[in-house]
């Protein structure tokens, strides 16, 4: 079967995106063109997606004429600038002016040449409030100047049957002889998931705090706490959800979990002091994935300190999935 629509994948991480409209579209749409810089990356993607093309390198030095045609980009440009948790630096209300170094104007570069029927992006909740909106409504015009008519929502992870506290912008746009007025953004799942549903069967001690470290975090908190600052590791209830796990792979101690199963406590890694009889520990990488809505399949073949940054800077699968469902329905009625 001949694909119906073909895809690019800019900005790719380990391919969430991908993944989320493959599931979607199902044999109907076809990737063409790959743009990831970070070599880890590319190799957890290559791992999961073998097939070709050929993954390239910074999209900054590619030329549009280069890419094939495509009919829908996806495009989770980099929240850095934008987060809540950064500086927020953004850029100014100048569109014209924006093109050096801001990587959302590669993506319309590239598609003001190719002229797609879907752009789809995803970015911080950040990006709204930027700069009191002025941002976000530079990328809104921007995308209606390029002949788009814009979509826009923040939905929440939680509501799609992970247990993940995590707030994203989502953009569709639409090409503006693509009828779009029927699409909407999905209604959240009535499927409640706690951690407890996602825990590994068998955990390594590794992933255990030693109880030298597990002081330093509470004298660090007490800190903070006497100075009125909320700073801290959280230790998360197995019945609840979780933290937003953060661009960068940060904030492994905000999502400590106590999980008690543990009987050899002897460390397999140098650490200082024991291994904690509380039974506090990180999420695996793999509990991450599934924090991420990743299936048990998805390979993760590097080691965790580059796991935990992918996954930190990847998508919710099942909310990709389920935005995709629509446009695929808004794309199916136009033809």
């Amino acid at each position: 079967m001949t694909a119906v629509y073909k895809s690019i994948d800019l900005f790719a991480g380990i391919g969430g995106i991908r993944l989320g409209f493959e599931r979607a579209f199902g044999e109907s749409i076809e990737t063409v063109f790959i743009s990831e810089w970070d070599e880890n990356a590319q190799k957890t993607y290559y791992a999961n997606f073998p097939d070709k093309p050929r993954i390239e390198g910074d999209i900054t030095k590619i030329d549009e004429k280069d890419i094939p045609a495509f009919d829908i980009c996806l495009a989770g440009f980099p929240c850095q600038a934008f987060s809540l948790a950064g500086r927020r630096m953004g850029f100014d209300d100048d569109y014209k002016g924006l093109s050096r170094g801001t990587l959302f104007f590669d993506v319309l570069r590239i598609c003001s040449r190719h002229k797609p029927k879907v752009i789809f992006c995803e970015n911080v909740k950040g990006l709204t409030i930027h700069d009191r909106g002025r941002t976000f409504k530079v990328i809104l015009g921007a995308l209606k100047q390029s002949g788009y008519t814009v979509y826009h929502e923040v939905l929440n992870s939680k509501d799609f049957g992970v247990p993940q506290n995590r707030e994203r912008i989502y953009i569709v746009a639409f090409r503006d002889d693509v009828r779009s007025d029927g699409f909407s953004f999905p209604e959240p799942m009535n499927v409640k998931t706690c951690i407890e549903d996602i825990m590994e069967e068998e955990v390594s001690v590794k992933y255990y705090l030693s109880d030298t470290y597990l002081e330093t975090l509470k004298r660090h908190r007490e800190r903070h706490e006497a100075k009125g600052n909320g700073f801290g590791y959280v230790v998360r209830d197995l019945n609840e959800v979780a933290g937003a796990i953060v661009c960068g792979g940060m904030g492994r101690e905000r999502n400590l979990i106590v999980d008690k199963r543990l009987k050899a406590f002897t460390p397999v890694t140098p650490i200082k002091g024991k291994v904690n009889r509380e039974g506090i520990r990180r999420m695996t990488p793999r509990e991450w994935a599934r924090l991420q809505g990743f299936p048990d399949s998805f390979r993760l073949p590097l080691a965790d300190v580059h796991l935990y940054k992918q996954l930190g800077n990847s998508v919710t699968v099942p909310v990709i999935e389920a935005i995709a469902k629509k446009v695929k329905h808004v794309l199916d009625q136009s033809m």
